[in-house]
């Protein structure tokens, strides 16, 4: 469901998917060949939430928050996640049942492990694998990472593009 809040209407873009069962709400700004599946919300009622290109919102997260929410290019919320965030950079995983907390910011080339809490106003450098409650600093991302990162990127894109062929 795709609602306007307050005088501002999600902006999509044509080549994205969006599941029937996801609700966005307010000023939602979506990219090009991203996709947001069952169960997400989107809620820009306080701030803006901007999604880059090529980016996955799985089932059930929940984006929302006081500031207006970046979430960069080629990046993967997973599963049940919560980002109430400042940013997400471009090429990041936040796993499953993540949460990111307000004022946080995730850079490029992260992985945020299932399960993680990342702290409000916790600043997660490039190439960083953080995981725990509160969410620490592991170690970088290594090439198997990131290989791992690109397939399953290329993978979603194109099932978000059989969804949308199919108009489910």
């Amino acid at each position: 469901m795709i609602r306007e809040f307050n005088g501002k209407s999600p902006k999509i873009a044509p080549s994205a998917f969006v599941s029937e069962a996801a609700y966005i709400v307010g000023d939602v700004e979506i990219g090009e060949n991203s996709s947001v599946w069952p169960g997400a919300v989107l809620r820009a009622d306080f701030a803006k939430i901007t999604i880059g290109n090529n980016t996955s919102i799985e089932d059930n997260c929940v984006v929302h928050g006081g500031t207006d929410i970046v979430i960069g290019d080629n990046t993967f919320i997973g599963h049940g996640a919560v980002v109430h965030c400042r940013r997400i950079g471009n090429n990041v995983l936040v796993g499953n049942n993540a949460t990111v907390l307000d004022g946080a910011e995730v850079g490029d080339f992260c992985i945020i492990g299932a399960g993680s809490v990342v702290a409000p106003e916790t600043k997660i450098p490039d190439k960083s694998l953080a995981m725990g409650v509160p969410a620490d600093i592991e170690g970088q991302l290594s090439q198997k990472h990131l290989a791992w990162m690109e397939n399953g990127l290329v993978s979603y894109t194109e099932l978000a593009q059989k969804y949308k062929q199919q108009g489910l």
